[in-house]
């Protein structure tokens, strides 16, 4: 599914048979936005095989235990630190806007590199909305498709110019890298994966159980403001 750029219904794929759960560890970045982070827990946590078995292991895990700032009024606790990034079959970066420098000048800080590299080659990462600002500053994203959130794809390009970024798609699967479009795109790239992971029926019920569609057609496009000219017909 190399350079997959999804914008119209998915095919399926042969059902994954693994014997015990998938492991997707969810990176909580400062300033990370709350809705965004519970979109992998809600969608893999809904996942289930035929017999009723959890079909993935959902964790959180930050740089630093404990108080994460979150993009909101409130703050969350997650007591997993970077080490559960050594033992994820699938890495998820959601939208975070701290550090500043990722933002600013495509720069991830020294402590965020040695993040980043606990991830064991061959693993899975997704990101969704601007987490994929990170996995460009970590050079994950050199030469791939990727896309991002539509306000922010200018800037994107400008930081990254070897990516080849796609603002008008809801997510991009380039095989063991997927990036999403903002919010809501998340929980598409997520089905998506459960789809790609374990075939159409899985990740049609997963979709059913959380009351959202298994697939949306178009792409990001479609909500991006474009002020409609007035009319100077005669009235």
């Amino acid at each position: 599914m190399t350079g997959d750029r999804r914008t119209t219904a998915p095919g399926t794929t042969a059902p994954n048979h693994r014997t015990s759960p998938h492991r997707v560890v969810v990176l909580a970045l400062p300033d990370v936005i709350p809705f965004e982070l519970s979109i992998p827990h809600r969608i893999f946590g809904r996942a289930h095989g035929t017999s009723g078995e959890p079909l993935y292991d959902v964790v959180s895990c930050t740089p630093v235990p404990g108080r994460v700032p979150a993009n909101s009024d409130f703050d969350v606790h997650i007591e997993r630190g970077p080490e559960e990034l050594e033992h994820a079959d699938t890495v998820i970066v959601p939208a975070a806007y701290q550090p500043s420098e990722v933002y600013e000048d495509g720069r991830l800080p020294d402590g965020l590199r040695d993040v980043f590299a606990r991830i064991r080659p061959g693993t899975r990462i997704a990101s969704i909305c601007t987490g994929s600002f990170f996995l460009a500053a970590a050079g994950l994203l050199d030469g791939r498709p990727a896309t991002t959130h539509w306000w922010w794809a200018d800037r994107f390009q400008r930081l990254f110019p070897s990516v080849r970024v796609d603002p008008n798609v809801l997510y991009v699967d380039d095989g063991d890298v997927l990036t999403s479009a903002g919010v809501a795109a998340g929980i598409d790239l997520c089905v998506h994966i459960v789809r790609r992971d374990h075939g159409a029926a899985v990740a049609n019920d997963t979709a059913r159980r959380s009351v959202v569609p298994p697939h949306r057609d178009g792409g990001q496009a479609q909500y991006v403001h474009r002020p409609v000219p007035e009319s100077h017909a005669p009235g």
